[in-house]
């Protein structure tokens, strides 16, 4: 079982930047010294929902102020992010942290973001794939140029190559966000393991799942190809001496910030968006996920390990939206919930 906590430097009402941010940095260090296995860290741009627009760089300072943990992207956006760079930066990090940096990649959605950044609703829409492809090449390949429908370069040098020093680990780990079946089918295809959702419960990440192993067959994947790829789970943790007291503590602060975060994105179209209720969703979280007794998130995570494969967490961690309560809930989660699952 590999546990990680899942950072979105969420800013809570009431709360500055700078303070998320602190809380954010503070949530790798904690989990380091609590023995957690990685730290995962998500980007948006423009709203409360999560003050980091750049997962890669807050990537870096963490695995700088750490020496063993893993520290992963939850994801870098690719449709805003220029394909190369994300490679560059990812094999910089590769290397430089001795093979402790996981690239996630994902579409983001159909936010304003596509506007601000230049790449357009086609980007998000129809180009993930061909993003996507060519950041694996240039993780792959030494030379490379494209000739695609948005990226079209002569071929050039791939420096730093990612398969240089580190024996064993020729290149970073990538993660690939799922939220429906075409991505699955996407991730599958190239033989990339999937993040899935805190949205979902165990049945459709059994679901998802399975229709990845299905997929990865149809194009040829050994079986032991297949079973060693590691998915992750995204989802919340909150522990405390009582499974009341922990529900209680994410029903207080959750909803505030679920509201301002979410009602702050705008779409690039003018689309219709249909809302989450932040208290609704914030009950679901906690009746999905390991919210409680340290035994009751135990016990949770290890049915959603049967029920579904996937052995690798992400956990949200600062759902009380607290400093100190975030510290708190990571190292009993690496301490208490870990021992009960060894």
């Amino acid at each position: 079982m590999h546990i990680g906590a899942f950072v979105l430097a969420a800013q809570f009402p009431g709360q500055g930047q700078g303070e998320t941010l602190h809380r954010a940095v503070r949530t790798a260090e904690v989990a380091e010294e609590a023995g957690l296995d990685a730290v995962w860290l998500a980007e948006h741009h423009f709203v409360p929902y999560g003050v980091c627009p750049s997962a890669v760089t807050l990537a870096a300072l963490m695995l700088g102020r750490t020496r063993r943990i893993r520290v992963g992207t939850a994801v870098t956006v690719l449709p805003t992010a220029h394909p190369v760079n994300v490679a560059e930066q990812a094999a910089l990090l590769h290397l430089t942290s001795g093979g402790r940096f996981s690239l996630g990649l994902g579409r983001g959605g159909p936010w304003v973001d596509l506007e601000v950044f230049g790449s357009g609703l086609k980007a998000y829409e129809e180009g993930f794939p061909e993003a996507l492809d060519l950041v694996l090449r240039w993780l792959r390949e030494s030379r490379v140029g494209a000739e695609g429908e948005r990226y079209r370069f002569r071929e050039v040098a791939v420096v730093p190559r990612p398969d240089e020093q580190l024996e064993g680990a020729p290149g970073p780990e990538v993660v690939v966000a799922c939220t429906s079946p075409k991505s699955v089918k996407l991730a599958a295809e190239r033989g990339l393991p999937m993040l899935l959702g805190m949205h979902c419960g165990d049945e459709d990440k059994a679901e998802m799942t399975a229709l990845w192993r299905r997929c990865a067959r149809e194009v040829g994947r050994s079986a032991e190809e297949i079973a060693l790829v590691g998915h992750v789970s995204a989802g919340v943790v909150q522990i405390a001496d009582s499974t009341a007291d922990a529900r209680e503590i994410l029903t207080k602060s959750m909803p505030g910030w679920l509201k301002q975060g979410l009602d702050a994105h705008v779409t690039v179209d003018g689309r219709h968006r249909v809302m989450r209720d932040p208290v609704a969703y914030t009950e679901k979280l906690c009746a999905l996920h390991p919210v409680g007794t340290p035994q009751l998130a135990a016990d949770r995570l290890a049915a959603t390990a049967e029920r579904t494969g996937i052995t690798r967490f992400a956990l949200l961690t600062e759902g009380s939206g607290d400093l100190a309560g975030t510290e708190e809930n990571v190292r009993r989660l690496g301490t208490e919930v870990r021992s009960l699952l060894s």
